[in-house]
């Protein structure tokens, strides 16, 4: 019986409060703000409302109650949507890497060794491996070999500028003795150069 009671008083209480926030009087409107505090949750990502303790918060009637209550709900939307936003953004900045310019230069050789009709030349290709073809680390063995086809094709300036460099390091590592396994990595892969360019 109790409860038909109070579902009774609060339907009455419904039909006298007013319908529209504009209705209420505007020094109850500057209490519901103060009153009431929005604190995030760590677990869920909505906001959750927390009431003051205090004579104003007991001023409220069911209906005001209701008007902060939609308020708040629509704070909350917003902030869901901005975090949304604020998230899709930074999926959007995370671009793949770029590959480096190794990765291109070997992939550049791959390329004309197995798809030559698909292949065209890149200058900036060239350069970058003829500068670090006598380096094991940024040219590996497997791809060293395909240089070696790819630049007995080459003609021209590069050419002659390859042979020039390729005898300047010969000269350098003959007046030397040669003592780390890389230097001789090195001098083998100078003497294949001028076989192959000579």
């Amino acid at each position: 019986m109790g409860k038909k009671k109070v579902q009774s008083e609060n339907i009455e209480k419904k039909k006298k409060m007013p319908e529209n926030i504009s209705e209420v009087p505007v020094s109850k409107k500057k209490k519901l703000i103060p009153e009431l505090q929005i604190s995030e949750d760590s677990d869920s990502p909505k906001c959750q409302v927390e009431a003051h303790d205090g004579p104003e918060a007991e001023d409220l009637t069911p209906e005001e109650q209701r008007i902060l209550e939609r308020k708040l709900k629509k704070e909350r939307k917003k902030e869901e949507k901005r975090t949304k936003r604020e998230s899709n953004a930074e999926e959007k900045s995370e671009e793949p890497a770029k590959p480096s310019a190794s990765e291109l230069a070997l992939q550049y050789l791959k390329q004309w060794s197995k798809k030559h009709s698909e292949w065209r030349f890149q200058k900036t290709r060239q350069t970058w491996l003829l500068m670090n073809m006598y380096d094991e680390e940024k040219v590996p063995n497997k791809y060293f070999k395909i240089l070696l086809n790819y630049m007995g094709g080459m003609k021209g300036t590069a050419r002659e500028t390859t042979i020039q460099k390729a005898e300047a390091f010969m000269k350098e590592y003959d007046n030397c003795d040669p003592q780390e396994e890389t230097d001789l990595q090195k001098i083998t892969r100078i003497r294949e150069v001028l076989q192959i360019l000579s």
